[in-house]
């Protein structure tokens, strides 16, 4: 391909969520015997400048494939709150290392900082305050997401995304396949942008690596006629608690701008305005969801809770993350897999068809062609071997003492001053509290409608 300036357009042989075959553009990098340029200053002069934030705990595996996938699709910052395994030497090392990655360690320091948001004290989060499991996880993320916007202003980023490391966002619908394309192409009035979220439907009980392995997925209610999804919620939803395994309110992107603050782990909010929002009509968030049967017990080991159908609501949100918690503490691993391959797995060769056909599952294989061809091209074992050299003569030249106390000292010790700043005086303050809009509880994750909603929704053949 020479050294053609033009927008590569790669044919992946994909569908896009309508079924059809599509040639796509992939404007972030250019094909040289597919070189990738993901240099420091890759992205540097894209705009808008898109972020992504998120709290995690796992390892190389899943996040080197979910960052540069982000990458090739126009994001430019990413914020990683890590813990567990991805605040481990081997892991943190190597993310510390990718351009435009910044890893923030939850350190006392950090722990420190955020015990004096002003989040504490008000009353959209105050629900899910001092409770174990999911619930904690929830306010972490809101309190890292509230650091993040800081960030964000900081790094003159335009649009900020909260999105877990089992999720990657799809633009569909845009010109190009580019999430900045797609949010440069929105009215200026636009501040939030929701991505409805489809759900991984795996086929197989032995998946290893999702992003690169999985291509079916179900379709968000958002995304599909009433009738349509009412009319195979029973066979879409195969004995499950619900339409999809765990939540259906898709997630959310921000124009960054004053008073931003988010509204728990789906949404963002404005302390000042009601902020207009928009639902995305093609792009989606594609949810991982227990992709792996390793899934069952390593959700299950994060959390103490007792496996009682009473004890886990206080723990989770969602019913099937309850049902799925219960098992995994009780019965065999032969158990389990049956369970797994019973509830998760889609083994109804003429159930897919038929659901396909109805429009209720999809095949995304964009993702999946990415990835392939970074890992295919040797991205993440360079990204991982350039790291270790650079471990190795760190360690030569001498010892750096706490990786925590000084890299990331400006971060813990202005974020409560930066708060502070544009929070006062008091009398803005009390001002906030004046505006109820301003003042709604956070979105926690929620399920799909049910067949008990269907009253609530009139279809066509009503109308």
């Amino acid at each position: 391909m020479g050294g053609s300036s033009k927008p590569v357009r790669y044919s992946s042989g994909c569908e896009d969520i309508l079924g059809q075959s599509r040639t796509l553009s992939f404007p972030y990098f250019r094909l040289r015997d597919w070189k990738f340029n993901f240099g420091s200053s890759f992205g540097s002069d894209l705009k808008p400048k898109i972020s992504i934030t998120t709290s995690t705990s796992a390892g190389l595996e899943q996040i080197l494939p979910w960052i540069f996938y982000h990458k090739v699709i126009g994001v430019t910052n990413f914020f990683l709150f890590v813990e567990g395994k991805a605040a481990s030497p081997n892991v943190s090392k190597v993310l510390e290392s990718i351009p435009g990655v910044r890893v923030i360690y939850r350190t006392r320091e950090l722990e420190d900082a955020q015990a004096k948001s002003r989040i504490w004290n008000e009353t959209w989060l105050a629900g899910f305050f001092y409770q174990p499991c999911n619930y904690e996880l929830f306010v972490k993320q809101s309190l890292n997401m509230e650091m993040a916007i800081i960030m964000a202003r900081e790094n003159g980023v335009n649009w900020i995304i909260h999105l877990d490391t089992d999720e990657l966002l799809h633009p569909a619908g845009a010109s190009e396949y580019s999430l900045r394309r797609l949010l440069a192409d929105l009215p200026e009035d636009v501040d939030l942008a929701v991505f409805p979220n489809y759900e991984s439907s795996v086929e197989r009980d032995d998946v290893k690596e999702p992003f690169s392995e999985v291509s079916m997925f179900k379709k968000n209610y958002d995304h599909l006629p009433k009738e349509t999804y009412f009319g195979n919620y029973k066979e879409a939803t195969r004995g499950n608690p619900n339409y999809f395994l765990t939540y259906g309110n898709g997630k959310s992107a921000a124009r960054v701008q004053d008073y931003l603050r988010p509204n728990g782990a789906h949404r963002w909010h404005n302390y000042m305005k009601s902020p207009k929002e928009i639902k995305l009509d093609e792009a989606a968030v594609l949810h991982y969801t227990y992709p792996k049967f390793s899934d069952l017990t390593s959700r299950r080991d994060r959390c103490g809770c007792k496996p009682t159908k009473e004890d886990v609501k206080r723990c989770f949100m969602l019913e099937f993350d309850r049902a799925a918690f219960i098992i995994a503490s009780t019965v065999t691993e032969e158990e389990m897999l049956r369970w797994y391959r019973e509830h998760v797995v889609w083994t109804d060769k003429a159930l897919i068809r038929k659901l396909i056909k109805k429009g209720i599952l999809t095949r995304i294989y964009t993702p999946m062609v990415i990835i392939q061809g970074l890992k295919e091209y040797g991205v993440f074992a360079s990204v991982i071997a350039s790291a270790h050299r650079d471990i190795i003569k760190e360690e030569s030249l001498s010892s750096t003492g706490n990786r925590n106390s000084s890299r990331y000292a400006h971060i813990t010790d202005t974020f409560p001053r930066k708060m502070g700043r544009i929070l006062e005086p008091q009398a803005t303050r009390r001002k906030f509290l004046e505006f109820s809009e301003t003042d709604r509880l956070a979105i926690p994750p929620e399920s799909p409608p049910g067949m008990d909603d269907i009253h609530l929704y009139k279809l066509p053949s009503e109308q």
